[in-house]
Parts: C-alpha cells; structure tokens; sequence
C-alpha cells in the first residue's frame, strides 16, 4: 500500500511543495504538489535527492565522538552530558567568550534555528557566527539604515511586474534568495508573456539571463558606478516620483547630490557597461507602469555590497516602485518575524561591540565570520578555544577557508549538530545527528517572510526516524538543558523564558500564528497550527499588499534614502575603483567570481549520487579569447592564483563569461582523507574560499568579499623526471 504524504523541499529557500509517496517506511518517488499554493507543481532536481539523503549509508544515525582520532558510536545520554560539559569547562576556565558558535544556512530551514538562539543566549558569548556574515549582511545592513531593522526586506513583487532589473542574481538556478519564488524560470517567461521586461546585469550570461529580454556584461564590482549613473539621470531628467513613500521620505536631497556627482560618462568605464546603454537602463526602468531591481549574492559578496543594496533599495524608491504592486514589496507573512525578533534581541543595533582582533563591528549579536580564524589562532583574553557547529561547513564556505581548517585543529572542545563527518566536523569531539528532512515535521516561519506570495505551510513527517532519532530542535535545547546556566537559570528575557519552556517546535508556531497579523486577536481568519495541519497544500494569503508602514521601526516612522554611513562609503568609490586597478598591474589581470548549479546548493548535496553524476562542475569557467591569450584550451588543468593562494582545477571554455573575468563554483575541495561522505570526496574539486582574503570584505558589515578577487590563470606545468621527460602529474 502506497501512502501519500504533501509537505515541503527545505534544501533550499524555495520551499517547493512535494508530494511523497512512501511504501513501508520507504520512499519510493518524490513530485512536484500541483495543489501547492506556492510553487504550484513544480521542483527542480534537488526534490528528488531528498531519497538520497534519507537513504545514505554516509549519513550518522547515532551520536559519535572522537577516541584515538577516528570516532565511535555511543548513547545520546553520554553524548550529550559530554557535548555540553566540554563546552562549559571551556567556558569555566577560559572565560565566557571562549566559545563561539556557528550557524549554517540549513539550520534556516528548520524551528531548529530557535533553539540554537536559545542556546546561544544561555551560553552568552559575543563570539556568534554564521553564514549571514557571507552572504546577505549587506542586504541587512541597507534595510537597517533604511527602514530601522535589518529584517525589513522588500521582496520583488515578481508576480505583477512589468519590469524586473535583476543585478548579480541568477534566481532560475536559485529559486529565489531572500526571494522565495519556486519556478522563477516560468515567472520571468510569465513577465515577458504580459509585455514585460527582464533586464540582467551580470558579468556572465548566467541561467536567468538565458531567460531574460537583455543580457548587460557589467565589469564585477561595477554595480554601484552602474546604478548611480541610473539614478543620475533619473534625477537630472526630473523622473523622480515617490509614490507611496511620497510625504514620508527624508534624504532625497542628498541622494540627487551623490548621483549628480556620477554621470553615466563617469560611471561607464568603472562599470564596465557605455554610458548610452546606462542612460537606456535609466530611462526604461522609471518609465515602466511597474518595475522592481532586486540584487542578491553577486553584490553581497564584494566590497561594495553594502552600497550597491542601498542604491537598488534608492532606485526603486524614487521611481515608485517601493511598495507597490509589481515593485518591492514587503510580505504580511502569518508570523510578524520583525517583532519575534524584537522580543528575543531587543531594539536592531549594529556595532554595539567589535571584533577582538580584525576590529569589525557585529551586527544583531553576530560578528563576520571572516575574523573566525584570528580569534581562535591568536592569544589573548577572548580567544576562542571551543566551537558548537550548527548545520554549517565555514571551512569550504567562508574566506580563507585553508586557514579556519588549520585553526580549529587548535580548539581545546568542539561540537558539532550535523548528519555528517565533513571537512569542518571532522575537527569535531562529538557529533550530535539530527534526523533527516523527511523524518521530522516542522513549520516553515522564516522564508514566508520572504515570500513573493502571502502564505503558510505545514511539514509533516513523511517517513519514520531511527526509534532514538532527535531533531535539530530536541537536540539544542537537550543540551540547553545541560549547559549549566540551565533553561531555568540566569534567562531575563521573558521571551526566551517563554520558548525554554515551550516543550515542542508546534507549541512555538502556534502561540506565534494566534499573535500574528492573522491570528484570533487580529483577524477573522483565525490561524492556528490545527488550521495549518489541516491544509495539506498551504493556505494561500494572498498577493503581496503594501505593508511598509506596519514594519518601519525608523524614527516617525520614515524612509531614510540617504544614510550618512552609506553616502561616506560611497565618497570612495573612486578611490576604491583605483585599488582594484592597482591590482590588476601587479599580474592579477582577471576578476574571479562564484556561480552556483542548479543540482548543488554550496557543500550540502554533494554526497547524492543523482546530483552529482555527469560533467565536473568544479571547473573555471573563462572566456575563450582570455584562454586563447594565455595558450590554454579546453579541459586543460589551471592553476588559479590570487594574491594568498592557489588552486588547481581544469578549464571550462565560454563565451557567457565577459571577457576578463574567471568563474569557479563554491562549496566543493572535499580533499580531506577522513571525511565522512564517500560521493563528495569522489568529486573533491577545489574550494575557491582557499584563495580568498578574509581581509577583503563590505567594509560596512565585514561581509566576505568574494567576488571581485583579482586573480591570474596559468596552465598547470607538468611535473619532470631526472631525466627531463614530462610525468602525469598524478604519477609524479
């Protein structure tokens, strides 16, 4: 007998509804929902590989800890009681900020994410990290200087526009980030099908730009020389029109005086793109019945992050565009997230304190993940001497990836929450696994606040655990429990006392929905977690509304268009444009920049063996007048050098990619000898992070900045005998 179970893909931000069917305990397929009142039918190819990781042989069953150097299985009771007391005696005996946490972004995907907040509270350690510090802090950053929280983030209205400037994105491969939108692909045919418009801007001709109405190679670290040059003749040609923010805006005059300051003549060469096209850009976008420019990962991971987000939320401001159908907008989502997070924070800050050694400041109790590796190498009070690894892998995923790997073989006490032994647990003592995705139930919070459509969903589990299986949840706050300040002990906050004492993730949902915009004490709707239980498709909200003003926590509730910190940044966009050409002087005469497949989702699913057949995606990718110059063809092993390292990978040749510039995929060099999954190590590749600066980074956030690292590219030599003969490098 086939039984049917309706709940969610959690790999990535998408959410995309699937319909599981299971025989005996047994996953035997895995579709698309049709009936889902978000994705509507559709999945991309990671879906299915939910199989491969409930079936992996890889994956641990049962808490492990190191004896000797190799691990061994034991009870989760000892398991436990030796995570937590290591990381306490750390604690007692190096000082409270001895051990850091780090969070990685599948821990987003479950209610595991707030018992690790719990968790971290109860330890009370300013050294927390996670993967925000790698790829969205810039995003926060803007809409803290903005909107007064970094949690105030306007989402496309992808649905209902007319015109869509997508900048250092590629949501067709992506499904959305901080844009959750499954099927982005059929969205963007859907814009055009309507007499839309979809503009790329991206050094290469990625997925979405194969899609889109035009494709614009702007030079990396162009976007923001681009966008002021946008904004200049937005202004010079009097198309401002405030809409909605009309009568509640400050700064405009200080806006029009930095754009007026950059010409598309003098944007142009720093933006890689002519100055009549940027002109086009301008004009096209505001004359729109509705537009929206949303930027992502390609423009938080450069030094200009920051800025560039900024003048994207500028645009379409003074358009009219901001917070108004087809524009930005801003989900009414069945949870108010803004004001959890309030409750368990406090009011948003940035820069209460700053890291030890590099000085970068934190931002809402985190600090950059690009200092890590100075905290724990160098001595002093403070110095991290343990870790707790939540669902995260910094050695492949963070700059200077080669280094935090060497660092953490000096920690005195790690401990990891994960279903692997991977390059970064396995400098783990114990490993805590939790369930797999499809063993637990859970409700999404998060990501519909990122939603292009109002709307709530439910996860139930659709196969049985191990008899002794735990999820995320039930293993952070086990060992809240076993901390020694206790659930019951040194917490203050009401809120926090609240979730330590909410025994179950549904508990924390449904007090959450019946406080919400749509719960009993708000709406005839009346959501609970029974209401949401009971719709096996989700419940459909509706189309985005504008919502600004119910979420603005700036002072009178305004829009701040011009941040002082933003317009000082923006003051050395000349200075910094000549830094990267002083660098390109010095031998490095390419730009790298990252891409990501459809099929991975940075180091996650490369232990499933249906992602990761055919073709080697670890490869460069470069365009084939740059190869020809340099006398390498096609599959040719390189050697990527940047001004801290090298890596070795073949060459993949292009005409997508702009002239100049290099490609090579994140997430992969799965090299070491005692990892635990068999798939990945079979498909190491390099790991691009080991030949990124930690010391290059948004100078706002301390976000990494990796792309935009100037590199050069030479073929690999081949090793030679005593006597002179070539050797394959590999006998050699």
């Amino acid at each position: 007998m086939t039984d049917t179970v309706y709940r969610q893909c959690t790999l990535c931000e998408a959410h995309c509804g699937i319909k599981v069917e299971v025989e005996d305990e047994r996953v035997v397929r895995i579709s698309g929902d049709p009936d889902d009142v978000l994705s509507r039918g559709y999945i991309c190819p990671k879906a299915a590989a939910l199989t491969d990781v409930q079936s992996d042989p890889d994956r641990l069953r049962h808490p492990v800890k190191k004896v000797n150097g190799r691990f061994v299985e034991i009870g989760w009771h000892e398991a436990l009681d030796l995570a937590a007391d290591g990381l306490r005696r750390v604690q007692e005996r190096h000082g409270t900020d001895a051990v850091a946490t780090y969070l990685g972004n599948p821990g987003a995907h479950s209610s595991g994410l707030f018992a690790a907040a719990f968790l971290r509270k109860l330890l009370g350690s300013k050294n927390n990290y996670s993967a925000t510090s790698t790829d969205q802090l810039p995003q926060f950053m803007s809409s803290f200087e903005m909107f007064g929280h970094f949690f105030v983030l306007p989402v496309p209205d992808i649905e209902r526009t007319q015109h869509m400037l997508v900048i250092g994105a590629n949501p067709a491969v992506s499904n959305g980030s901080l844009m959750t939108a499954p099927g982005v692909r059929e969205r963007i045919k859907a814009i055009r099908a309507r007499g839309g418009k979809v503009v790329v801007i991206d050094p290469r001709r990625t997925e979405t730009a194969k899609h889109a109405s035009e494709h614009v190679a702007v030079s990396p670290g162009g976007d923001p020389y681009l966008l002021l040059g946008m904004l200049n003749v937005i202004f010079a040609e009097d198309r401002v029109r405030l809409g909605r923010l009309a009568g509640r805006c400050d700064g405009l005059g200080e806006l029009r005086a930095i754009a007026a300051q950059w010409s598309p003549d003098r944007a142009a060469p720093h933006a890689g793109v002519d100055a009549a096209t940027i002109a086009r850009l301008a004009r096209d976008f505001a004359a729109a019945p509705s537009a929206v420019a949303y930027g992502r990962v390609g423009v938080c991971q450069q030094q200009t992050g920051s800025i560039t987000h900024w003048l994207i939320n500028a645009l379409n401001a003074v358009t009219g565009n901001m917070d108004s159908a087809g524009g930005a907008m801003f989900p009414r989502s069945a949870v108010d997230v803004v004001t959890l997070i309030e409750r368990v924070y406090g009011k948003a800050h940035w820069g209460r304190f700053h890291q030890r050694v590099s000085g970068l400041p934190e931002f809402a109790d985190e600090l950059p993940v690009a200092g890590l590796a100075d905290e724990i190498l160098t001595p002093g009070e403070g110095q991290v001497r343990g870790m707790l690894v939540f669902a995260g892998n910094p050695v492949l995923s963070t700059p200077g990836g080669a280094r935090l790997d060497a660092a953490m073989e000096q920690l005195d006490w790690c401990v990891a929450v994960d279903m692997y032994v991977t390059e970064t647990t396995r400098h783990a003592d114990v490993i805590l696994p939790p369930l797999a995705q499809l063993e637990r139930s859970d409700v999404d919070l998060v990501f519909p606040a990122l939603s292009v459509r109002n709307q709530i969903r439910y996860n139930p589990a659709a196969v049985a655990g191990p008899s002794d299986g735990k999820t995320d949840w039930e293993i952070l706050m086990a060992l809240a429990a076993r901390i020694g300040r206790g659930v019951k002990g040194a917490v203050t906050n009401p809120a926090l006392r609240l979730l330590g004492g909410l025994s179950t993730p549904e508990r924390v949902a449904d007090l959450a929905l019946r406080i919400g915009p749509y719960g009993r004490l708000r709406s005839r709707r009346a959501l609970d977690i029974g209401k949401v239980k009971r719709a096996p498709h989700g419940i459909d909200l509706g189309a985005l509304e504008p919502n600004l003003v119910n979420l603005l926590r700036t002072k009178g509730k305004r829009v701040q268009l011009a941040p002082a910190v933003m317009l000082a940044e923006a003051a050395r966009l000349e200075s910094l444009a000549a830094d990267r050409e002083a660098a390109r002087r010095n031998g490095f005469d390419l730009a790298l920049i990252g891409r990501r497949s459809l099929r991975s989702n940075n180091s996650w699913m490369h232990n499933s063996p249906r992602l990761m057949k055919g073709a080697d995606r670890c490869t460069a990718l470069l365009h084939p007048d740059d190869a020809a110059r340099r006398g390498l063809s096609d599959g040719q092993s390189v050697r990527v050098a940047s001004a801290t390292g090298a890596i070795e990978v073949p060459i993949e040749l292009s005409d997508e990619m702009r002239p100049g510039v290099v490609s090579v995929p994140h997430g992969f060099g799965h090299k070491h000898a005692d990892v635990g999954w068999r798939v990945a190590a079979s498909h190491a590749g390099a790991s691009v992070n080991d030949i990124t600066d930690p010391s290059i980074v948004d100078r706002l956030t301390g976000n990494a900045a990796f792309n935009d690292v100037p590199v050069r590219v030479d073929a690999v030599a081949p090793a030679t005998g005593a006597d002179g003969v070539a050797l394959d490098v590999a006998t050699a």
